[in-house]
């Protein structure tokens, strides 16, 4: 058998119902790569080897009783650091926090305990989940293994990180602006954003609608197979879908009949130039598309600059709403401030209509997208950026600024509240990942999902994924770049 750490999620969650891998012999293995490998990478905040132990051990009596089977039994999931887990240390991306524990779960943790997975810990992200960049001060940068000198991208940089270096064969993450699909590009992984109402937010809720927990994984069976774990409603979720029809990994298994995609790699904002490597790989993957069959349609740009100027104050406000003591408001990272402050400067009547605002942009992207079956994009503008490149603590705006020439292509699909998943299809001469982005109508995860696993049987790339680590430039455990 390989590595257990080369695995997919689904490979060793049915080695661990063979009896062919023990929960805890398949924890520990994790548990050894982490603490060797996690120094140099920066993917987790909090490592939880006793919690993890308790969990594998608790699958392996599940085993010995017989009967159903989770899921995902035995197989160890991080979760995020922006989501609590009762007992462990909660320290959302921030200093000011690096002593919290929480005190309940979320339930998405719920949802993650009873399918039978393992916590190995908190993955990191930057402070309260802001930058598109996983450079915070509550631990190191996390850095894409593809190349250390470059980040995994943000926030849910710790979980693409952990993922990408085996240090999880799959891995929560969530989603405000980009923050699955922007690490998974940078990291070379399938990041999926759910449809607004998908996965539930309990206990909590955002009222922008903007932001959504969602799957880290290596291969798109495997992300499927983790969002059927997420994708439980709660009582009261405020956008609340029905279920789909069928699994969501029961759809990948279907062959996509001839589908009108459209495309489009002109930035709505204002002065962004896409990066030529990346405009080649948007080309190679439509003609990948064509190949399998399908109508790839050039489609303008729906957005014209100034139209997402909503999301801007939106975000503000949502930076905030994290109480914080105000003798310790000087300890936030400069660009963390300068967000609250301008949210604190927002009144009620004036986020209403900033609300109303940004869901007329978000129209403007589900009218473009409805006519067709899926609509393609680069995930990013530009490569994985160097660690510090986009970070600039004496300016938080010029900071702002260059996350957006980074990223304008994955926050209007938070505005409009449609799916959209980043497959690493592209890779750079030099080696670097590049994220091709699919968007769909909203609550058509499914045939999304479907697309992506015939693109991803007609260009693998697990093999290279699940070495990313060794023996690659720059990578953990491999020469320098």
């Amino acid at each position: 058998m390989s590595a257990p750490h080369e695995l997919t999620m689904l490979e060793q969650a049915a080695a661990v119902r063979a009896g062919e891998l023990s929960p805890v012999e398949l924890t520990a293995h994790y548990l050894d790569r982490i603490e060797r490998i996690d120094p140099a990478l920066g993917a987790y905040l909090t490592v939880t080897p006793e919690h993890a132990l308790e969990d594998a051990r608790r699958a392996e009596r599940v085993l010995k009783e017989g009967g159903p089977l989770p899921p995902l039994l035995g197989v160890p999931v991080p979760v995020k650091d922006l989501t609590p887990v009762a007992g462990v240390r909660f320290t959302s991306g921030s200093a000011v926090f690096a002593d919290r524990v929480a005190d309940r779960d979320a339930y998405l943790v719920r949802l993650l305990r009873d399918a039978g997975t393992v916590l190995t810990g908190k993955t990191n992200t930057p402070e309260f989940g802001l930058p598109a960049y996983t450079e915070g001060a509550a631990g190191p940068p996390a850095r894409t293994p593809y190349n250390l000198a470059r980040g995994a991208g943000g926030s849910s940089g710790g979980a693409a990180a952990a993922v990408a270096a085996g240090l999880a064969a799959a891995a929560h993450g969530s989603d405000g602006g980009g923050s699955i699909r922007i690490p998974a590009s940078c990291c070379g992984v399938v990041g999926l954003k759910p449809s607004r109402g998908r996965v539930s937010p309990a206990p909590w809720g955002d009222a922008s609608g903007l932001a959504v927990n969602g799957p880290l994984a290596r291969t798109v069976r495997d992300t499927a197979a983790l969002l059927d774990v997420l994708a439980v409603p709660a009582p009261g979720d405020p956008f609340r879908l029905p279920p789909p029809e069928r699994s969501f990994l029961q759809w990948c298994e279907r062959e996509p009949r001839r589908l009108r995609i459209a495309r489009w790699a002109v930035p709505d904002v204002a002065g962004v130039q896409v990066d030529p490597q990346v405009l080649a790989a948007y080309e190679r993957t439509s003609t990948l598309l064509a190949g399998l069959g399908h109508e790839v349609v050039d489609v303008p740009q729906p957005l014209a600059p100034g139209d997402r100027d909503a999301f801007t104050p939106v975000w503000a406000v949502l930076a905030a709403l994290t109480p914080v003591a105000a003798e310790r408001e000087g300890e936030l990272l400069p660009l963390t401030r300068w967000l609250r402050a301008r949210g604190q400067d927002v009144g009620g009547l004036d986020y209403a209509r900033t609300l109303g605002a940004m869901q007329s942009v978000g129209r403007k992207l589900a009218e473009a997208a409805e006519p067709y079956d899926a609509v393609l994009t680069p995930t990013l503008a530009q490569l994985p950026a160097p660690v510090g490149a986009l970070r600039d603590d004496a300016d938080p705006e010029a900071d702002f600024a260059a996350q957006l020439a980074f990223t304008p292509f994955t926050a209007p699909w938070n505005i409009a509240g449609l799916p959209a998943v980043s497959l690493p299809l592209e890779w750079s001469p030099a080696g670097l990942p590049i994220g091709m982005m699919l968007g769909a109508r909203h609550g058509e995860e499914g045939p999304l999902l479907a697309l992506a696993a015939q693109l991803e049987a007609a260009s693998p790339w697990r093999a290279r994924t699940a070495r990313a680590f060794e023996g690659q430039p720059g990578a953990v455990g491999g020469p320098p770049a």
